[in-house]
Parts: C-alpha cells; sequence; structure tokens
C-alpha cells in the first residue's frame, strides 16, 4: 500500500446542549504519497472537523466515538513504519504534528501570534520540536520564504499586521513546511483573499508540490480551486463522504446528485450565459439528521428507498465510488 494516511470508519461528534452533533459518520479515504485530495462540500459539513481530527486538535466540546487514523511514515527508503494516529499521546503527538503532519489554518491573521515577529514564530517552532537553531534555522526558513515567492529580509523581520492577507497566508504555507512532513493540510487555503492573491497561492500550492513532493489534503467549497490542484476529489455531505474520484471523473462524470448540483452552481466565463441553478434547501440540522440518505430531502432523485435506508460507497467504475441509491438515473 502506497498511502501516507489511511482514515477507517471514522466518526466525530460534538456535545452540544441540544444534543449530539454528528459531524463526521464513519468516513473511511485514504491519501496517496505524493497526491493531493479535494475534500469538497458545503459549510457546515463536517470537511473542517475531518481535518482537524487527523491532527488531534479537536475542541474539548468534541470526542471520537469510533474509527481509527493509520499515518505511514517513509523510513529512509527502507520501507514505511505504520503509527496509530489516535493512540499517540505527549512527545509522540508532538513529533506528528508539524513534522510529519502540518496544517494550515483558514485565517492567517489568528493562526500567527500577533506581538511575534516572524523569525519568532520560526524560532520556537523549531525549538519547540528540537529542529533547527541559529544559522541554519534562518537558512531553512530564508528558502521556504523564497519558495513562497516572498522577500525573506523583510518578512524575517515583520510583524504580522505588517503583511497583507497573501503574505500571511504564504508565511503560514511555509512554516508549515519548517519541519518537512510528508502531509499538509490546508483548510480554505484562499479564503478572504482576492482573486488574484488566490491566483498566486495556487501557482505556489503547485511548484511547492513539484520540488518538496509532500501529499496535500485540503478542505475547500471552492470548487475551481479543487480542479485546479487536486488528484483526487472527495464529495462530503452531512458529514459523510459521498462521492470520490479522481479529478477528471468528479468535474467530467460526477455520480451524485449533490456533486452534480455543486458543479452546477458554479458559474461560467465561456459559452453562453445561462441562469445559475442551486441546490434547493438547507444542508441537514446534525443533531436531527433524517432518515435514510440525508440528502434525500433536497434530492430530485429521491424515492420510498432513500427515504428509509442510507448507501454506502459502491465503484461506478475504477477508483470512482459513489453513495447513491439512483447514481445512474443522476449519470
Amino acid at each position: 500500500m502506497n498511502s501516507v494516511l489511511s482514515v477507517q470508519n471514522l466518526s466525530i461528534e460534538y456535545l452540544a446542549r441540544r444534543g449530539r452533533v454528528q459531524a463526521i459518520r464513519n468516513v473511511s479515504f485514504d491519501v496517496q504519497r505524493g497526491e493531493a485530495l479535494a475534500l469538497i462540500g458545503e459549510s457546515g459539513s463536517g470537511k473542517t472537523t475531518l481535518g482537524l481530527g487527523v491532527v488531534q486538535l479537536l475542541p474539548a466540546s468534541a470526542q471520537i466515538t469510533q474509527g481509527a487514523i493509520t499515518y505511514r511514515r517513509d523510513h529512509n527508503g527502507a520501507g514505511a513504519i505504520e503509527i496509530d494516529v489516535l493512540g499517540l499521546r505527549g512527545n509522540g503527538l508532538r513529533e506528528f504534528r508539524w513534522k510529519e503532519c502540518a496544517m494550515v489554518f483558514q485565517s492567517a491573521l489568528n493562526a500567527l501570534n500577533p506581538v511575534l515577529r516572524i523569525a519568532d514564530q520560526f524560532a520556537d517552532t523549531a525549538k519547540a520540536h528540537g529542529y533547527l537553531h541559529g544559522n541554519a534555522l534562518r537558512e531553512r526558513a530564508r528558502h521556504l520564504l523564497t519558495l513562497v515567492r516572498l522577500d525573506p529580509e523583510r518578512v524575517w523581520k515583520s510583524f504580522p499586521h505588517e503583511l497583507s492577507g497573501g503574505m500571511r497566508q504564504r508565511v503560514l504555507i511555509a512554516l508549515s513546511l519548517l519541519l518537512e512532513p510528508q502531509l499538509l493540510i490546508l483548510d480554505e487555503p484562499t479564503t478572504a483573499l482576492d482573486i488574484l492573491t488566490q491566483r498566486n497561492i495556487m501557482d505556489v500550492l503547485k511548484e511547492l508540490r513539484g520540488k518538496l513532493d509532500f501529499s496535500l489534503m485540503f478542505i475547500s467549497h471552492d470548487l475551481s480551486l479543487a480542479a485546479e490542484l487536486a488528484d483526487r476529489v472527495a464529495t462530503v455531505y452531512a458529514g459523510k463522504v459521498v462521492e470520490v474520484g479522481d479529478v477528471k471523473t468528479i468535474f467530467k462524470s460526477p455520480a451524485h446528485p449533490y456533486t452534480i448540483g455543486l458543479i452546477h452552481a458554479v458559474p461560467t466565463i465561456t459559452g453562453t450565459h445561462e441562469n445559475l441553478s442551486s441546490i434547493p434547501g438547507s444542508p441537514p440540522d446534525l443533531i436531527d439528521l433524517p432518515s435514510g440518505c440525508k440528502f434525500h430531502p433536497r434530492c430530485p432523485l429521491a424515492d420510498h428507498r432513500c427515504t428509509r435506508d442510507e448507501p454506502e460507497l459502491e465503484d461506478v467504475s475504477p477508483g470512482h465510488r459513489v453513495a447513491c441509491w439512483n447514481w445512474r438515473s443522476a449519470k
């Protein structure tokens, strides 16, 4: 098996006053070595919770009720060592975070310490993990800042508020790669950035993957970003993966009505200008989920079976799986 990360039957709940929020429900997927996997879906579908669960940074109100997360570390070319992520504690968990798997959070301004210069934030990260220091750290940081198209001399001495949103986002990407992780998780990497800055961030990520050869798992509701950066795409709805396949198949021949609805809701800049379609209704209440397929109240293909039984992922074609009773009609 050539996967760097394997998630099996993972379920995550939040404890709220109204009840249990079923944020992630029996989710399984792999991230292959060197590939980019995109998790797409509406806000509130559980994508960020899934990312936080992988790096074990869930809030206190969350609990993992079942499942396994296995990380495979490449041991100097001599084969992979399997690590049970959910069993990690203390120094083992600290070593896994950032050194093996790093996460870039959605808000670049909030993710950086506002009272520390960028140089100090690199130094703190390195010190916490017993990594480089002094001139060696500075040279490594200069190299990474240059790779993300920043002026290292200017940025190194700056406070976060002295940098633009796009610059802060690129600093976070450089910082996340400081310890040379095999897996990088990006949570909405272009949110709140203008279109030109988004383009710059996407170019930087593609360039970094080519040079540093890490695996990428990124979370986005921006389908254009997924289409450009991903090798494979997983559609998440109501805490469950409802479709997964390679990027070309998902965008050319989607099989789940929800994926089809997401794609049709994206405006085109070529051809005839038609009215935008939308998915009717709203995402379900994760405390009080509907019976059967959770998408059936919004689905144009729903029938009695959909309201009664929830489908599991099944093969549509090699590498393409969908959880829908009526996917043949959808296609």
